[in-house]
């Protein structure tokens, strides 16, 4: 028998803020990012890009480029016919999804500017792109369809063989799956005795440009061949590596090392992983490509870009009773890994927080000769919350009310959970009252519209707006079999290994794969407070194929709500395992033993003995149950009931000068509930992070192109991203609702900041010029063009020249 130690006991890790332990790393030099990977004898990449958004190739001459210095071979499409592949799209959202060939290296025709022709395999990078200069392409200009309305048109189309741009017609309606009333019918009796407002709304096009450009490394020389690359997805890029090219699975693995952010961006399948895997594998030597940041911005898919077409009816009093979405997606040209089920994702949002008699939602993506598009931070729960909480402040001015009390009222308050909305989701848990008080109170909200007043009496030349987001969103990506119902190709869950090592220390495999939110640190104080060992006893292990054999990697918010509760049922299943062997070695009865803080204990009695004993008396096997077989690691696969519901109440306060047209942002107050806090510093930290990419959306960042299909916008002088200098200060805070529906009580929080402060921005900006006429002003709200809509005031409008049509709001038959 063990008599007990006297070790003093372990503090929670849970809730504890820790700095990460991947940062001393990550700062010092010591990161083993894709292009820092140097092998004997690899050659280096360049590729070849189209400069036309849709033409046919005659021919490519690479006599020239062949013959430069140190170069070792140029490869076409035609060269590489056998063993590029495809890319393939793992998300139909219909089952006649109308759904282009995408070749990672064209062979025919390409369809937009910086589609891949040809590439070139040299000693050096360097040498590689001076020699793709060379590669002479001659093309046949074709018609480009670049205007996303046009394009559902189909007067041009983005690819002729397929006979239409439109690749599918998807619909949620209420009506139909029985959670709800028939749209039309309750918008008749808004417009016989109500109010309907209808509006239309672009989400500009967005660009990810995480920090460190795509890169991948392939080595075919061994018994497998292996893929470094700077992705998010390394678990499904090797599924769809053997899917597409033939090779056995159990012959690729796939390395994500330090990826240096991703933002969806890197959540992609790319040609430039497919060719770098197709050139290797054909001259059996080690390839390397890195993007420049040029080519990063032009080729890797791009976010958002839906017009959004929005009919809301209302009591005169400002009850929303139904809300119709008309959404036209633009995909680009090909339709990406997830692809057309971005903005399906929003259809679960746009009813929001709110309680709605009807709801329907349309959505038709479309096909274009531009850069495709992909997920982005939020896919598709931006767009929604943009469009919903821009229309409760449009309901708030056409019934003169204050627009939170108009969101209060018609809000799902906090008794009413679990409550199931006129979508057909079920959120679990929530209080928007709470954190909407909480707000209120840090941002001052009295005296701001005091100012507010203050200043429109006074005819003061720059005005203040007040801007507010009372949003949730639905994290997680689960379960499974709704995923399977929705035709996604991959299902939801995520698995987790817990390794007992003899020595007391803890080895942890996740399938969810790092790209610098803090996995190893959060990830490490799960397992710490579950098992009861030192939070720096726990090592993390991920990104990679072989030490982590099955995993669904990380996007949508899923790697805490699903990935860490993996972790726990692989810790509860480690403990359990331990504990027949712990009772042996203290000649106690299994029932009469208690697990806590990291040890067992007889109950009634001061003996016992820790985990890492239990561990070390696994490895030596000496004194062992009868039958019971030596170990104690665990693994477990946790598949959510549910996805999870975060939300959030964001305040903002902005100046704009009426006379420049220049918008200062004053004062930005969020108020999260995430449910239980695993380390509140990163959680400070996606917060922030999440608020500036959102607020970046509102007035700086846009992905244009002119009229032959160029990208303009193609360096960092020209596509605006924030700095440090740009932003303001944030004050944040959390209320806490936990989930129900996974143990650890958490929701999600990587999303929410740039979900919820785009349409908190742009309705301040619409309230502080309102008086003037204007209901809105299209994104990015530069001072061009909301001094143009200050120049058109009364017309309801942003006059700028690509302003879109907005309706007015009607009363009764008006």
């Amino acid at each position: 028998m063990t008599a007990v130690d006297d070790r003093p006991a372990i503090s929670p890790e849970i809730g504890k803020d820790r700095r990460r332990k991947e940062d001393q790393r990550l700062i010092t030099g010591r990161t083993r990012w894709t292009d820092n990977i140097a092998l004997p004898g690899m050659l280096h990449l360049a590729m070849v890009r189209s400069p036309h958004a849709h033409a046919k190739i005659l021919s490519i001459d690479i006599e020239a480029a062949d013959k430069s210095l140190n170069i070792y071979e140029v490869f076409t499409g035609e060269h590489l016919a056998e063993t590029q592949g495809v890319i393939a799209n793992a998300w139909p959202i219909t089952p006649d999804q109308v759904t282009p060939t995408h070749l990672p290296m064209a062979t025919e025709r390409v369809a937009f500017a910086g589609e891949i022709v040809a590439v070139v395999v040299a000693r050096s990078a360097a040498e590689a792109r001076d020699a793709a200069e060379l590669v002479d392409v001659e093309y046949e200009l074709l018609p480009a369809v670049l205007d996303l309305k046009e394009a559902a048109e189909d007067t041009v189309l983005a690819h002729p063989d397929l006979g239409t741009n439109k690749t599918a017609f998807w619909q949620l309606d209420s009506a139909g799956q029985g959670t709800g009333r028939p749209i039309d019918e309750v918008i008749a009796e808004a417009r016989a005795d109500g109010i309907v407002i209808e509006r239309e709304y672009r989400q500009q096009r967005l660009i990810p440009a995480f920090m460190e450009p795509r890169s991948v490394v392939v080595d075919p020389t061994g018994e497998q061949i292996t893929m470094w690359s700077a992705t998010q997805i390394p678990h499904i890029t090797r599924f769809l590596l053997a899917a597409t090219t033939g090779v056995p699975e159990s012959k690729i693995r796939v390395i994500a090392p330090d990826v240096g952010g991703g933002f969806g961006g890197k959540l992609q399948t790319t040609p430039e992983e497919w060719i770098t895997w197709a050139v290797a594998r054909k001259i059996g030597k080690p390839c390397k490509y890195t993007e420049t940041r040029s080519e990063s911005l032009i080729s890797a898919h791009h976010g958002r870009d839906p017009w959004q077409k929005l009919t809301l009816a209302a009591t005169k009093e400002g009850r929303v009773t139904g809300l119709k979405v008309d959404l036209l997606a633009d995909l680009g040209a090909y339709v990406g890994v997830v692809g057309g089920g971005v903005p399906v994702l929003g259809a679960w949002m746009f009813n929001a927080i709110y309680k709605w008699d009807a709801y329907q939602f349309n959505c038709t993506p479309v096909l274009t000769n531009k850069t495709w598009v992909d997920a982005y931070r939020g896919a598709g729960r931006p767009e929604a919350t943009y469009a919903v909480e821009r229309l409760m402040d449009e309901l708030a001015a056409e019934v003169g009310k204050d627009p939170l009390e108009v969101r209060e009222m018609n809000w799902i308050k906090h008794e009413e959970f679990p409550f199931t909305t006129v979508a057909g989701m079920t959120y679990d848990s929530g209080n928007y009252e709470a954190a909407t008080a909480r707000a209120k109170e840090m941002f001052g909200y009295d005296a701001l519209r005091a100012e507010q007043k203050q200043r429109r009496e006074s005819g003061d030349r720059v005005q203040l707006g007040i801007g507010i987001s009372t949003f949730t969103e639905m994290c997680g990506l689960a379960p499974s079999r709704v995923l399977g119902s929705l035709n996604y190709g991959a299902g939801g869950w995520e698995h987790a290994t817990i390794r007992m090592l003899p020595t007391g220390k803890v080895e942890v495999i996740t399938g969810a794969s790092a790209h610098g939110q803090g996995h190893e640190t959060a990830f490490s104080q799960i397992v710490a407070d579950r098992l009861g060992v030192p939070f720096e006893d726990v090592e993390i292990l991920h990104g990679d194929t072989q030490v982590s054999h099955k995993g669904l990697d990380t996007y949508g918010s899923r790697s805490l709500v699903v990935g860490g509760e993996a972790l726990v049922l692989a810790a509860d299943k480690v403990i359990e395992k331990a504990k027949p062997l712990a009772a042996h070695l203290l000649e106690a009865n299994v029932d009469d033993l208690e697990f806590s803080n990291g040890r067992y204990s007889v109950a009634g009695t001061d003996q016992g003995m820790g985990i890492g004993e239990v561990a070390l008396a696994t490895f030596a096997a000496h004194n062992y149950p009868e039958g019971m077989e030596p170990g104690i690691d665990a693994e477990a696969t946790y598949d959510p009931v549910n996805f999870s519901f975060p939300h959030g109440t964001h305040l903002c306060a902005a100046e704009v000068d009426t006379e420049t047209g220049q918008v200062k942002l004053r004062k930005y107050v969020c108020v999260d509930d995430i449910g239980n806090i695993v380390n509140p510093l990163i959680v400070a930290g996606q917060v922030h992070g999440g608020l500036v990419q959102g607020i970046a959306q509102a007035l700086w960042e846009e992905a244009v192109y002119d009229d032959s299909g160029t990208l303009v916008s193609g360096s960092f002088v020209d596509y605006l991203l924030p700095t440090a200098a740009d932003t303001i200060s944030f004050e944040i805070d959390h209320t806490t609702s936990p989930s129900t529906s996974n143990t650890l009580g958490t929701k999600g929080v990587g999303e929410a900041g740039t979900i919820a402060s785009t349409p908190a921005v742009v309705n301040a900006i619409v309230d502080a010029i309102r008086q003037f006429g204007i209901n809105d002003i299209q994104m990015p709200c530069t001072p061009e063009r909301v001094w143009t809509a200050l120049q058109g005031a009364g017309s309801g409008a942003a006059t700028v020249e690509d302003a879109m049509p907005h309706f007015e709001a009607e009363e009764g038959q008006q």
